[in-house]
């Protein structure tokens, strides 16, 4: 039970230093379209995610653009996937700040200008 509340607590941080409210961490489903929208990644991947194995890629794809955008690296997106008790907290209590778009320091910065 203090896995759980410890894992919601990190949503909760991840999802406020995002600008979405940290309710959101707790409503089925809900938190999923949250966790999307922070990625950056379309609404109707929700449905990916509602199917068993493709869900499983689904995440690994949300999970590593969510650590982009925060500034983290690959091997920390893989983290928030498999061990999320321990990462989420790590991102939500942690030093780091969404950067929003493309995952860069400046989000003044474009893709294209790359």
């Amino acid at each position: 039970m203090a896995i759980f509340i410890v894992l919601i607590a990190g949503y909760w941080k991840v999802f406020e230093k995002a600008g979405e409210p940290g309710w959101a961490a707790i409503v089925p489903i809900y938190n999923l379209y949250v966790m999307l929208k922070i990625a950056g990644k379309p609404a109707w991947w929700l449905l990916l995610m509602l199917i068993p194995f493709v869900n499983l890629v689904i995440a690994i794809m949300v999970n590593l653009e969510i650590a982009k955008r925060f500034g983290k690296s690959d091997g920390f997106g893989i983290g928030l996937t498999f061990l999320s008790f321990v990462f989420y907290p790590m991102l939500g209590f942690g030093d780091a700040v969404y950067q929003g778009g493309n995952g860069l320091s400046n989000p003044d910065i474009l893709d294209s200008d790359l």
